[in-house]
């Protein structure tokens, strides 16, 4: 049988874009290890076993003034952390920041973030179809939602290993603008994403929805506020209780199309909570988009209907 999509792409992107990423941190970064950044070796050591992510993957800093953390790589992911992420946030926020990137190790998010803007890119070629402008504009927009939701994910594995949800409010006040934590109200700054999700308004509701559209990443105070909110939930407390499924017996990665499936129950959940004037209308956006890039993603791999799996 053909290898699937999937083994493809990883392949030829790991043949060409992973290795030319990993030679370019050797050359230009300072990998992390007992002899460099030995604190930051020693957190990257202890989120890869919080979350059980073995073999645990390399760290590189990488010189930049906007601080930022990045996973690269399918095969054997790395990370990358900019000087001004490492400046800027202390040891806990470090944890968290670490724990964030080895939640998309664990996950897999490259090999499903890249074949999603493959499918992308098919989509967008096939324009002269009668498919519309509008309906292509409405697939990007749903499949950012997934990356904003992956992003929201990781934010959950970067908690888990510092078990600190004060360090990692913290490390998104610190990325949100804040310079320092103690010039910024908690209440305050989470009181702005309760307000920014309670507009009464049909022209907020839009105004909102084109801001967010093509962004992958959440905005930051909102982010942070979600993050809380698990924080404060029954599920995060079942999870350092040790209830949560085990990779002896469930797959190590999430597959590709239960990830858009989760998505999509996380956007009816999501809609269905807000007071956004525009949710009810939204409230079926993601299902409809998982269920028809899961039917694309069965013509690639010769499966049918994704939903079978």
């Amino acid at each position: 049988m053909a290898p699937g999509f999937a083994e493809v792409l990883k392949a030829m992107a790991g043949f060409f874009h992973e290795r030319g990423e990993r030679l370019m941190a050797l050359g230009s970064a300072i990998r992390v290890g007992s002899a460099q950044y030995p604190e930051i070796d020693r957190l990257r050591r202890e989120c890869a076993e919080a979350l059980d992510v073995d073999p645990v993957p390399q760290v590189f800093v990488a010189r930049g003034a906007e601080a930022y953390a990045m996973t690269i790589g399918m095969d054997e992911p790395f990370v990358v952390l900019s000087t001004g992420l490492v400046e800027l946030l202390d040891a806990e926020g470090l944890r968290f920041a670490i724990g964030h990137e080895m939640g998309h190790v664990l996950s897999g998010h490259a090999v499903y973030r890249t074949m999603l803007l493959r499918l992308i890119k098919l989509q967008l070629s096939m324009s002269w179809t009668p498919v519309s402008a509008l309906g292509l504009r409405a697939v990007v927009a749903a499949l950012n939602e997934w990356f904003r939701k992956a992003e929201l994910s990781c934010d959950r594995a970067g908690l888990l290993c510092g078990q600190d949800p004060q360090a990692a409010l913290r490390a998104h006040v610190l990325l949100a603008g804040g310079v320092d934590p103690a010039q910024v109200d908690v209440p305050s700054f989470l009181q702005q994403a309760a307000e920014y999700e309670n507009v009464e308004g049909i022209r907020d509701s839009l105004l909102k929805l084109r801001n967010i559209e093509l962004m992958s990443h959440p905005l930051a105070v909102v982010r942070a506020a979600e993050l809380q909110k698990w924080a404060a939930s029954p599920e995060y407390r079942a999870v350092l209780g040790g209830d949560y499924p085990r990779r002896d017996g469930d797959e190590p990665q999430a597959t590709w199309a239960s990830d858009v499936k989760s998505a999509a129950r996380s956007y009816k959940d999501t809609f269905t909570a807000s007071a956004d004037p525009l949710a009810k209308v939204f409230a079926d956006v993601g299902e409809a988009v998982s269920g028809a890039a899961g039917k694309v993603w069965g013509r690639f791999t010769g499966n049918g209907d994704s939903d079978k799996a």
